[in-house]
């Protein structure tokens, strides 16, 4: 793919992924498009050499695998893993605040968020809803608002002198969203609203009853090419839906006869230890049915394999900025549009050392 396709499918990539579950979504039809066939964990597995295969869980992480007719007993497997959540506002399970004739939702902080951004921006609200149809059965979707329909506006500066000298962010106070204004005396129900948006954008569906949802803010701004070049990319969720598009096109491209697979999990900003995270047996549980089905089946053949594999996480680097050089080491800073980056960390944050930099270079 040619370098201004690639920059423009990465930006459509982003912008049609405001959350985890919508990054997975796309992801997964890429795969189907591609001929890879939808695995299911609860259900039995019936792998081919040569097969093209991904499995998801819980609709936010997902691993993508292309197999050979070679032994990886004897070569192992090629690995790449990123992660698809990024730092957001979450919307809380009971939201509706109402002050002042103003509706507003209360919100967390996920993950390492730089606060100041998100104030006097376009905000929109996607994510997953849980809901009860007429029939009583339990069902899932994903929303997406689309349009601008929540701000954080700033406080004026008359009324605030000393903003540009000091400024600190009450996440509690600061920071929930105005949604309209309410002139009325009656409760406001953010699940009637999911409900409304849940049958506008699934006319069939018929939503009976609202029981939870995974929701999110994030800015409608779409990603640009940035410069008079169109040198820089700007855009919500780089990190890391970047390396997301680059693992998923990498496989999808790759050619060679050496078992490939891509693991992409959700929870990665607040530190992967969960069911979906990186630190979950989602990876090991994949790769040991495919030892069962395809190897020899072993816990030696399965300790062969990883022995012989070799796996690649794949994120973003802070590229040095030119107002704020002295923040790098300065023989260790990273250059824009220089090539990838490998991470080293004396006290073993990255995995990496002589050996697999050596491999990788």
């Amino acid at each position: 793919m040619e370098q201004p396709q690639l920059n423009q499918t990465l930006c459509d990539f982003i912008r049609n992924s405001p959350t985890p579950f919508h990054a997975v979504a796309n992801m997964a039809k890429q795969l189907e498009g591609a001929g890879f066939l939808r695995l299911d964990e609860a259900e039995a597995w019936k792998l081919r050499a040569s097969g093209k295969y991904f499995v998801t869980r819980n609709n936010s992480s997902l691993i993508a695998f292309q197999l050979s007719n070679t032994n990886p007993l004897q070569h192992g497997l090629r690995m790449v893993g990123s992660h698809t959540d990024s730092p957001c506002l979450k919307v809380k399970p009971q939201p509706e605040l109402t002050r002042l004739g103003y509706v507003q939702l209360g919100v967390e902080v996920y993950g390492g968020a730089l606060l100041g951004p998100w104030f006097d921006r376009d905000l929109s609200i996607a994510g997953r809803v849980n809901y009860l149809d007429s029939k009583n059965v339990l069902r899932s979707c994903l929303i997406d608002f689309k349009k601008p329909v929540a701000v954080i506006p700033s406080l004026a500066i008359h009324l605030d002198r000393e903003v540009n000298q000091k400024r600190s962010i009450n996440q509690q106070t600061d920071l929930p969203p105005l949604i309209f204004q309410h002139k009325g005396d009656g409760a406001v129900d953010f699940r009637a609203i999911i409900t409304d948006q849940i049958q506008l954008q699934y006319p069939q569906e018929d939503v009976k009853n609202v029981l939870d949802f995974e929701l999110s803010l994030y800015d409608v701004n779409p990603p640009a090419l940035v410069g008079l070049n169109e040198e820089f990319i700007a855009s919500a969720r780089l990190d890391n839906l970047l390396s997301c598009f680059v693992g998923l096109n990498s496989l999808l491209e790759s050619a060679g006869q050496a078992d490939k697979l891509l693991v992409v999990t959700d929870h990665e900003e607040v530190g992967s230890s969960t069911a979906v995270g990186a630190s979950g047996n989602f990876l090991t549980s994949v790769i040991a049915r495919m030892n069962e089905q395809l190897y020899e089946g072993t816990s030696e053949s399965l300790h062969r394999l990883l022995n012989r594999s070799f796996f690649i996480s794949v994120d973003n680097a802070h590229g040095i900025h030119p107002n704020f050089a002295d923040k790098h080491d300065s023989k260790h800073g990273p250059l824009l549009n220089a090539g990838p980056v490998i991470k080293f960390n004396a006290n073993q944050r990255y995995a990496t050392n002589s050996e697999t930099s050596a491999y990788f270079r």
